[in-house]
């Protein structure tokens, strides 16, 4: 059979996003704080909520086909859940290119350099740990919107 090559939609005007919590984050303020920010910034989002199981992040993904994949944890367990969901990302070939991003509270102590430097590693785009301020991330969405 065939590979089947995904065809290029063209691109202008504001981001799609898929914002989405973690399989074991059940928190929701995050999550609309990050759509209200994004929707205020002009894009789109598609808000898929809290515990959201990682083949469900995936499938979304694959279904809005959005320009930007934005992940939020807030109960200290984000970067054990993190890793296998960008390996699940990049493994399909659809959404290989695909910016993600992660951010919030990844380890119970806060997360650590280490940590972030792990999770850039196994394939996000960048990594937002608690307390780095909302200008990096405002930051890396504009710089998205520029290059597309």
């Amino acid at each position: 059979m065939k590979a089947v090559e995904r065809a290029e939609r063209p691109r202008s005007g504001p981001l799609d996003v898929v914002v989405t919590g973690l399989p074991s984050d059940a928190h929701t303020w995050n999550l609309v704080f990050i759509q209200l920010l994004l929707e205020d910034l002009g894009h789109k989002v598609v808000n898929l909520g809290p515990c959201v199981p990682q083949d469900e992040i995936v499938e979304s993904c694959c279904k809005f086909e959005p320009d930007l994949l934005v992940v939020s944890s807030v109960n200290g367990h984000g970067f054990n859940d993190a890793r296998p969901l960008i390996e699940a990302v990049r493994s399909r070939w659809e959404l290989a290119g695909l910016p993600s991003v992660i951010g919030g509270k990844l380890g119970v102590g806060g997360g650590d350099e280490e940590q972030a430097a792990e999770l850039m590693r196994a394939g996000f785009d960048a990594v937002f740990q608690d307390g780095t301020g909302i200008a990096a991330f405002e930051s890396f969405v504009g710089s998205l919107a520029v290059t597309r």
